[in-house]
């Protein structure tokens, strides 16, 4: 018998019957308590949705019907009553008892689910929190023949299911009983109840109630009538104060209708930092999702907070978050431009406002400005900057000088600041975030605006040279100080400038300290790196130390016999130029302060005889 005869004689394998998963309801209620929802609190959240959304459905059937949701606590335990669909025995065995499974994926309902909350069939199961038992009484507005049902279900994973005379639930809706767990009745205390009703239902569309006290405040904030602008300003400033904790320097209309989006963005009082994530505040149909919202808006719009009801963007399982899609960043790009908008109007027609704007969040809008063209025309005549000639808007600046001169180092700018601000040079400090990129764009939003970089050449270009003869006189006294400076990698030149304070100036640009950085390093290093470092060598100018021919100190140093004595002040004068440019000191040079310091104390007390 051959191979494919022995193959054909064996029997086929006979298929294996499908296995069900099986659930570990209370490994599935810790899982949803320690890692899906944040906080306990989230199980109102879940009745009420469960509660809105049965009155949603009813009203669909029924235009007319009743919208009513109440929350009674009292001594431990929860009711929640709603007039909604309601349940038969057939429903209850498939919708409550089937985890994963919502009433709002049932047939029929597929195309109203734009209208519900809940959409995961999880939510019931946040009750077990802080609950060990959920007890549900029901009765169907859409099977009026059928009895009231009980279901009643404990965090062991059993459940039990019975019909109930006409009497106990005589019309259409449902009710849902909790009594707490041992360690969570403040969960259910009626404070806690009412304050999170508020928190979480203020914008619900029906009549929910916690007792007597009514949970909804409707129209929105943003949606009232008012009597006038101001008016509205005011009411809007205390519903931020009382939301968000402060009083905003503005408030900014976020409407997208296509998106199904209201509601507003409340301009922050004082800097934060771009880096720190905004937590904006955000409703989906009403029901409040998160206070968290991260996403929402771009990252450059950091300097406001939002709150906003949609019924368009998706959320999470936990419903705690909202689900990152192409609609989410259709409307992240359509809040932006409303924002924008915002900004664009106070250049053209509320100067006051805007500065006092820039005043606190400039690096907000520069970032803006840096990536979006249009702000760039809108705002950077407007964005302050720091000049010579004090904090000014570049418009103001380019309206001094006839070219814009700027540093890309916040070091470079302190190192020449002070010495062309006395020559007559406006310089700006292009050493912050964004400023040194859009100074160079600025001939693009002011045509015919000349832009140059300010570099150690060109200060000491503008610094006046001293007459040659005098300069010869003094060359024992500058060979003396190079030196004793040469080892630092730093020239010593002499020029005449004001003020006539400042005796020397320290000048170097970044191509001259990365030099130092390597000789530095080769220093330092043992045979086989400092080879390598010492190939990369290179040609840049080293940095300069500018004595002030004109400072009389520097004249009287420089008239000095002793060359040790000329080396000493050198130092000094050395290190005081560091200083007052407030460069970071490498170790050589705090040797060298240290040195001269002591230097100078030995000669100033040192007598004529040779005795202290």
């Amino acid at each position: 018998m051959d191979s494919q005869t022995s193959q054909a004689s064996q029997p086929s394998p006979s298929p294996q019957a499908p296995h069900t998963f099986q659930v570990d309801l209370r490994g599935l209620v810790d899982l949803l308590s320690h890692h899906l929802y944040s906080s306990p609190k989230v199980y109102l959240r879940e009745l009420l949705q469960n509660a809105v959304d049965a009155v949603t459905a009813r009203r669909a059937d029924e235009p007319g019907a009743p919208a009513r949701v109440r929350l009674h606590a009292e001594g431990g335990a929860l009711r929640v009553e709603d007039t909604g669909v309601g349940l038969t025995e057939a429903d209850v065995h498939s919708l409550l008892a089937t985890i994963g499974r919502s009433s709002k994926r049932a047939e029929g309902l597929e195309e109203a689910r734009s209208d519900f909350l809940g959409q995961f069939g999880i939510g019931l199961l946040a009750c077990f929190v802080v609950a060990e038992r959920i007890r549900v009484v029901s009765r169907s507005a859409r099977t009026p023949g059928a009895p009231p049902v009980e279901w009643t279900a404990s965090d062991d994973g059993s459940y039990t299911v019975r019909t109930l005379p006409d009497a106990e639930r005589p019309e259409p809706g449902t009710t849902v009983h909790l009594v707490a767990r041992a360690g969570a009745a403040e969960w259910l205390a009626p404070e806690r109840v009412a304050a999170l009703a508020r928190d979480f239902g203020s914008l619900l569309p029906y009549d929910v109630r916690v007792g007597d006290e009514a949970v909804t405040d409707l129209p929105a904030p943003w949606d009232r009538p008012y009597p006038g602008p101001s008016a509205r300003r005011v009411a809007l400033a205390r519903h931020c104060h009382d939301l968000f904790g402060f009083t905003p320097l503005d408030t900014i209309d976020l409407s997208v209708p296509l998106a199904g989006i209201r509601g507003v963005a409340y301009v922050l009082p004082s800097s934060v930092s771009p880096a720190q994530r905004a937590g904006h505040r955000v409703h989906l149909k009403g029901m409040l999702l998160t206070e968290r919202a991260e996403q929402l808006l771009p990252d450059w719009a950091f300097f406001v907070r939002c709150v906003l009801d949609t019924d368009s963007l998706r959320p999470t399982a936990s419903r705690e978050a909202l689900y990152e899609d192409e609609t989410l960043a259709g409307v992240r790009e359509a809040l932006g431009e409303r924002i924008r908008a915002w900004l664009t109007g106070l250049a053209a027609g509320d100067p006051e406002r805007l500065a006092a704007f820039l005043a606190v969040h400039h690096l907000g809008v520069k970032s803006l400005a840096w990536h979006d063209r249009e702000m760039l025309r809108t705002m950077l005549p407007w964005l302050p900057f720091e000049t010579t000639d004090g904090r000014l808007s570049l418009e103001e600046f380019a309206q001094r000088h006839p070219v814009v001169h700027f540093t890309r180092t916040v070091e470079e700018y302190r190192q020449v600041a002070p010495i062309a601000s006395a020559q007559g040079i406006g310089v700006v400090n292009g050493g912050y975030t964004y400023d040194s990129e859009l100074v160079q764009a600025l001939p693009s939003v002011r045509p015919g605006t000349e832009v140059a970089e300010l570099d150690a050449e060109t200060v000491t270009a503008h610094l006046d040279a001293v007459d040659p003869a005098e300069e010869l006189a003094l060359s024992g006294f500058l060979a003396a100080a190079r030196a004793r400076l040469d080892p630092l990698g730093c020239d010593v030149v002499l020029r005449a400038f004001h003020p006539l304070s400042v005796p020397a100036l320290h000048l170097d640009d970044r191509d001259a300290r990365h030099e130092q950085a390597r000789a530095d390093a080769e220093a330092q290093a043992d045979d086989l790196w400092a080879g390598i470092l010492g190939s990369l060598r290179g040609s840049a100018p080293r940095a300069r130390l500018v004595l002030n021919h004109l400072n009389p100190l520097v004249r009287r140093i420089s008239a000095l016999p002793d060359p040790e004595l000329i080396g000493t002040a050198a130092e000094s004068l050395y290190g005081q130029a560091l200083l007052m440019a407030q460069r970071p000191l490498r170790p050589a040079d705090s040797a060298l302060l240290n040195r001269a310091f002591i230097g100078l104390l030995e000669w100033a007390t040192h007598s004529e005889d040779g005795r202290a």
